[in-house]
Parts: C-alpha cells; structure tokens; sequence
C-alpha cells in the first residue's frame, strides 16, 4: 500500500467502531470527505456508498465505493477494506482500495489504514500526485485520525476540534505576517526589530507543540512496520 497511517486510542472497540463505519459519524471527523452517503445493498452482501468531496466553494468531486468489514474474529481484532473510484473528470483520484484494521490492546486499541490509488492524466497526473496530492492525502489522513481520537478519548466533537485547529493555525500564521508587515513600514526602529521578530516567530510557529485539544498528524505514525501484509478481505472485496 501507498500510504500507512496508524494511531493508539484510548476507548472501546466497539466506539471506535461506529464511529468509523457507520457513514454519518465518519464523515464529521474525516477531512478527505465532505459527504458520505449509503447506497442501497442486500443485506450481508458487501456495502456500496457515495462520497463527495468539496476541492474549492464551486467544486465538489463525487465517486463510489463499495466496502466489508470482519466484525468478529478469532483474534479479537477487527478489520474493513474498501475500493473506491471517481468518474468525475477533474478528480486526479482515479481508482484505488485500502483497509482499517482496529487492532485491541491493554489500554485501548490500535487504529491503522493502508491504502493506495491510481491517478488520472497520465505522466502529468503522476507528477502532480508525487509532488502534491500524495503528501496531502498521507496529511489529511494523519490529521483526521487525531481527530477522531480527541472525539473518543476526550469527548471533543470534530467540529470543536477543528475550530480550535484553525485558530491556532490562524495565531501561528500572525506571528509570522504581523512582524513581516512592519517591515513594510517605515517606522524607524520598529522597521530594524521587525526582521529579527519575524525569525523569532516563524521558529516559535514552527516549533511550538500543538495544542493537546487540536489535532495534529504529526502524532500518527506514518511508516509501517517491518512485518506488514493487507487483509486477504480487502482480495476478496475486490474480486466481488
């Protein structure tokens, strides 16, 4: 798989289990989606469902999945894979496939994804994918993993968390553009201070920690262990 993101959180399995198959609830804490909507499906047979998700205000590119998931296993552990495509022709996300799997431990439980896609337009659409839509999908992933653990570890809603994201983000580009733009100003000895500011506050909006109630990716891991295989459901998923 492409890209590996994996969390330890700190509630029962069965939370964090709704909280990420059941579409109303996945989508609140997971920023690649604005909307996930079931598709009508027999019963016991895999789930299809719609995605969207709104690129710029006037954009919004759609596509479908179709996904299962082992709810009882004799190990206790849980998994869940999907495939997924778009058909919209400005989605650079062609096609792909992945899995969850929910792994217990002593104190909580172990969440981790892999997955992977292909692109559209060609070379230029790999490129574009290497360079940008990549890292910002392994971005995305990471931070909304750290999401959905605040929601069920410390009860802080999606939309608390993220609101409380974007005004740290928001003071932390400040300390950056306020001292820049005084350099701008002819005011004698606040002109000569506004440089050394404006060092000062890109290193403290660099380095200072986040918040321990905002989401941040850098606390998931991104790099999978040594040993590491998909689930033989996400093979049999993708013959259905």
């Amino acid at each position: 798989m492409g890209l590996y993101i994996e969390t330890r959180i700190r509630t029962d399995l069965e939370t964090l289990w709704e909280r990420t198959q059941e579409p109303d609830r996945h989508q609140r804490w997971d920023l690649r989606f604005t909307e996930i909507s079931p598709l009508p499906h027999t019963e016991g047979e895999p789930r299809h469902f719609r995605y969207a998700t709104r690129v710029l205000p006037f954009l919004t590119v759609a596509g479908t999945g179709v996904s299962a998931g082992e709810r009882h296993r004799a190990g206790g552990d849980r998994v869940s894979a999907l495939r997924f495509a778009s058909p919209h022709p400005l989605s650079l996300l062609a096609e792909g496939s992945g899995y969850w799997r929910y792994l217990p431990t002593p104190d909580g439980v172990r969440f981790l994804t892999g997955y992977d896609y292909r692109p559209r337009w060609g070379r230029a659409g790999r490129t574009a994918d290497r360079l940008l839509l990549r890292p910002l999908m392994g971005w995305a992933t990471a931070w909304s993993f750290d999401r959905l653990r605040l929601w069920c570890e410390r009860d802080i809603t999606p939309e608390r968390s993220r609101d409380r994201w974007l005004l740290e983000a928001a003071a932390r580009i400040l300390l950056v553009a306020v001292p820049w733009l005084a350099t701008l100003l002819p005011l004698g000895l606040v002109s000569l201070l506004a440089l050394p500011l404006t060092i000062l506050g890109l290193a403290a909006a660099v380095l200072v920690p986040p918040s321990s109630r905002a989401p941040a990716a850098r606390r998931c891991l991104r790099t999978p262990p040594a040993r590491h295989r998909e689930p033989r459901l996400l093979a049999t998923l993708e013959r259905s």
